[in-house]
């Protein structure tokens, strides 16, 4: 099933004015089917290297006299953290004509954790992060509910069956344990590593406590901060930083940690269907994600994602910020007739957001209160994110 991705236009245009671009995200999350799809589409010939393959890796051996033949094309390199040694080279040939579009790079670790890329090509690459599917991109045929429950990776929601989609899911997360992680660099136990996703799925949402986490895998706490930076930079956790710009409150300084997609979520925590989610503690906690995560993929780049929480109990789950301006707030609440807390009000009224949504399921659109709207993650992508 071939589905159009959204950042396909942004990423051709950056490929008629940078020389290097770079689609960065998790494995299978269908960066190797958008680059194909725009090699399809470039107006010069193109080529393929997967640094998967031991065929091709062997053809850069003497990678600057292999790619000195095809310098009239587009080169597409898959899986480049497996050679970060290219960057220079890279460098050295895009400086000698400048020429846009000479090379499109897969990789799957974000640049922090290839720091060759930054530090090689700054200046000359542009970056585009590939999240699994949102609700924009899925097919009738695939409903909201399908995506919450199976996640965005393309094999798990379109896989022929419940089963299908958790033997997926059950390879995935086997692979990027015993094989993926500790390539990209992780030393540190697939079971430790395993113990520690698996912890954070349970805690999804909540504020990060390294010390307790580091008690638990009897590990230190700088330990396990660095095993999180690590998860993060391989896509596979997000951060939520909380916002204090000049805030004269007791704010809470840690971050929340959400797994980047419910999916995985569910399958560490051992739900396989709506039904098994409805009746389990989390399902507030993975509603809240499935949301964050949409929001994140969909949202504008000028706009910043924060959360508020003071340790008097003032909250509210997102802050919508351009710069260090408040421009919107979002509740998320896994009801269609939500009830907002007092420490809800008391965040709207702190952060003085010109509007503050409460995002359900699937309720109605309405107005609750002159600031406060009501409507569902639908609505408000479609609708209200767009004028942000």
């Amino acid at each position: 099933m071939a589905i159009s991705r959204r950042i396909g236009s942004e990423i051709k245009d950056s490929l008629g004015f940078f020389p290097v671009v770079a689609i960065i995200g998790p494995r299978q999350v269908g960066k190797t089917t958008l680059a194909k799809s725009i090699m399809e589409d470039v107006n010069k010939p193109t080529l393929y290297l997967d640094l998967e393959l031991q065929s091709d890796l062997s053809r850069l051996n003497d990678a600057e006299l292999f790619f000195s033949y095809h310098t009239d094309k587009l080169v597409v390199i898959d899986e480049v953290q497996n050679k970060k040694e290219l960057y220079p080279l890279l460098r050295a040939l895009v400086d000698k004509t400048g020429e846009p579009g000479q090379f499109l790079l897969l990789g799957s670790a974000s640049p922090e954790l290839i720091r060759h890329s930054s530090e090689s090509l700054a200046g000359r690459i542009a970056y585009h992060q590939l999240f699994p599917f949102d609700l924009t991109e899925i097919p009738e045929s695939a409903s909201q509910n399908d995506l919450w429950i199976k996640g965005g990776f393309p094999k798990s929601l379109f896989a022929p069956g419940k089963d299908l989609s958790q033997k997926w899911m059950e390879n995935f997360v086997s692979t990027y344990l015993n094989r993926d992680l500790l390539q990209l660099g992780l030393s540190a136990s697939p079971t430790t590593i395993r113990n520690l996703w698996s912890m954070m799925a349970y805690l999804n949402g909540q504020l990060f406590n390294a010390t307790n986490l580091a008690n638990s895998l009897d590990v230190t706490t700088p330990t396990v901060k660095r095993y999180i930076d690590f998860l993060e930079d391989a896509f596979l956790l997000k951060s939520l930083h909380p916002f204090s710009w000049n805030m004269k409150k007791r704010l809470v300084k840690s971050p929340k940690i959400y797994l980047t997609d419910t999916g995985i979520l569910h399958y560490l925590t051992g739900i396989t269907d709506l039904n098994n989610l409805a009746g389990n503690p989390i399902v507030g906690s993975s509603w809240e994600s499935f949301v964050v995560n949409q929001l994140m993929a969909l949202k504008n780049n000028q706009i910043t994602l924060y959360f508020y929480r003071t340790h008097q109990g003032t909250e509210v789950d997102l802050v919508f910020t351009k710069g260090l301006t408040v421009v919107a707030t979002v509740e998320i609440k896994y009801s269609n007739s939500p009830q907002l807390s007092k420490g809800n009000y008391l965040a709207f009224d702190d952060l003085k957001a010109p509007v503050n949504f409460v995002i359900t399921p699937s309720s109605d659109d309405y107005l609750f209160r002159q600031d406060i709207r009501i409507c569902s993650l639908k609505t408000f992508i479609s609708t209200y994110l767009p004028l942000i």
